[in-house]
């Protein structure tokens, strides 16, 4: 089916302007499909634009991450270690033997006393 504007004659309604709103709205059709047109291409770059930050993003978020686990890693080897020495000091560390040191360096003993 095609508009019943596009298939008049001219003549009497050509005169009177019929024939022309038809080409007239035909042109504004086509400004407003090629308007549109180029809203959904500058749409879809915006949205291509955003998806490829977003990757970015979340590759410098996973490679931090993975920094920080092996930071954690790292430290956890360190708290064993030091884990590690203070038990193998205590028995041989007069401070803790004490009864004045043990009674006011405790944690516990502090924590009471407040």
């Amino acid at each position: 089916m095609s508009d019943p504007s596009s298939q008049q004659q001219p003549g009497r309604a050509a005169h009177l302007g019929g024939g022309w709103t038809g080409l007239k709205d035909e042109g504004r059709r086509m400004k407003r499909r090629e308007k549109n047109r180029v809203a959904a291409q500058k749409s879809r770059k915006r949205q291509t634009q955003r998806a490829d930050q977003l990757h970015q993003a979340c590759e410098l978020l996973e490679q931090r991450n993975r920094k920080l686990k092996r930071e954690v890693d790292s430290l956890s080897e360190e708290q064993n270690f030091l884990s590690e020495a203070l038990r193998a000091h205590e028995p041989f560390c007069p401070i803790m033997h004490c009864s004045f040191a043990s009674s006011s360096l405790q944690p516990d003993a502090a924590a009471r006393s407040v």
